[in-house]
């Protein structure tokens, strides 16, 4: 007998058969629909008229080849790194938990939650529902909503009062089936004086032909109590067929530190909206990211530094390497509110080109509607790989290709080993390493 077919794209049809599928609660019914409603009002956004998508090819993009709904592949996932360097650990493929390394006795014990979300929702359905979609909204933003709307699986993180998790918590996430959308969300509460460090990397995405695309909508809320540490890193090495849109949105309250790494690599185009929301007094972000595009990717990342606490800091560095016909984008926008004394604000985003049809786009800016702040400056540069630099390291025997492949190193560098898990390091020095031998390479023959 043969199996029914899914249904292809994300339509009334998907969502109903979801719905059916999924017998959740009825509140979150009722969101998914709320969503599907916001994804069909909403209009796709234009790059004609909105200045963040002006540099974002969506005429690209074709959502009817997604299925939402098809069923789970098996695939033989690399753990992020070994049991012992973790506090605790999820496998997804294809929305399915297929791994999994528990947080430790003591913790559980005071309270801490590391599970997956559709866990999470028949377990601890009160703290899913005060905070799920709450922090990034779906009638926000058309992605967003598509995302509430069908959201497939993902990580909930409950750290209560007053509790450090020393290591941190791995995920992986990795799309297999063909033609299958992503839909990963990742949700952390922190109540507080509590720590913890997060570490995720999304891997995979096969398209249903061999020229299609494969698709993934994602959602990152993170929400700090007072006085909270968060060191978040985020790792996107999705397979050169993927399609990648995210939101990525943190809260701090008062005394509040958060710490983000975002990490991109892979995918045909990834488009990314990240916000540090510094409500609390005295909440402090720190921003880094680095991204590396080659071939013909698109990487395009617009991040928003919004201070409305007294004595509230944010420091944010963006650094990008492009190659062959590849093209980043970085919008930036720093936003000091009125009140928001005591405040200071960087942000700095650096480019290095390997090739002369690369193109890095960089757009920082500034919203300042309070006098009495301490400092607030922003700054680009995209350039070509030092010629003085080269000459020297030349001059001392290395080949041009070695000396161009020990700049880039260098200029990543501060922001890799900040990540905070060694495996992890080691892995994204290897493959930074082998994407630079492989443009120079390039380079010379041309």
């Amino acid at each position: 007998m043969t199996a029914p077919t899914k249904p292809r794209g994300f339509t009334e049809e998907a969502i109903n058969e979801l719905i059916a599928q999924r017998n959740e609660p009825a509140w979150m019914t009722e969101r998914r629909r709320t969503a599907w409603t916001a994804w069909n009002d909403l209009p796709m956004p234009d790059p004609r008229k909105d200045e963040e998508w002006r540099r974002t090819p969506l005429r690209l993009l074709e959502l009817d080849e997604a299925t939402p709904l098809s069923d789970a592949a098996k695939a033989n996932v690399v753990p992020l790194a070994p049991a012992g360097e973790l506090a605790a650990a999820l496998t997804f493929v294809d929305g399915q938990v297929t791994a999994r390394q528990d947080i430790a006795d003591d913790l559980r014990q005071q309270g801490v939650i590391v599970t997956d979300l559709r866990s999470a929702l028949a377990e601890h359905a009160d703290l899913v529902q005060r905070y799920f979609m709450t922090v990034v909204k779906p009638t926000e933003a058309k992605f967003a909503a598509l995302h509430g709307a069908f959201w497939d699986n993902g990580v909930f993180v409950y750290v209560p009062k007053g509790v450090a998790v020393a290591l941190p918590v791995g995920v992986v996430v990795e799309s297999a089936a063909p033609g299958r959308a992503s839909l990963h969300h990742t949700l952390i509460v922190m109540e507080r004086d509590s720590s913890l460090k997060y570490v995720e990397e999304l891997r995979g995405g096969v398209a249903a032909t061999a020229d299609g695309q494969a698709f993934s909508s994602r959602v990152i809320e993170l929400v700090q109590g007072d006085g909270t540490t968060l060191d978040f890193a985020t790792i996107q090495r999705f397979s050169p067929a993927m399609f990648d849109f995210y939101d990525a949105r943190v809260v701090q309250a008062r005394d509040t530190n958060f710490t983000l790494h975002n990490i991109e690599l892979g995918a045909a185009m990834s488009k990314g909206h990240i916000e540090a929301l510094l409500e609390g007094a005295g909440a402090h972000a720190r921003l880094a990211g680095i991204y590396f595009a080659d071939h013909d990717q698109h990487l395009d990342r617009y991040t928003l530094q919004d201070h409305k606490g007294i004595n509230t800091t944010s420091d944010l560095l963006f650094k990008g390497v492009v190659a062959d016909t590849a093209r980043s984008v970085y919008s930036g926008y720093i936003r000091i509110h009125p009140g928001a004394k005591g405040s200071r604000a960087y942000q700095q985003n650096r480019n290095i080109q390997l090739s002369r049809k690369a193109r890095a786009d960089s757009n920082p800016s500034l919203e300042i509607a309070e006098n009495d702040i301490l400092g607030c400056t922003h700054g680009a540069t995209v350039g070509k790989v030092d010629e003085e630099q080269l000459f020297y390291l030349m001059c001392r025997g290395l080949s041009r290709g070695e000396a161009t492949q020990m700049i880039v190193e260098g200029f990543l560098d501060q922001l890799v080993e900040a990540i905070p898990l060694p495996t992890l390091r080691v892995s994204l020095r290897d493959e930074l390493i082998a994407r630079v031998e492989a443009t120079t390479v390039e380079t010379d023959a041309a």
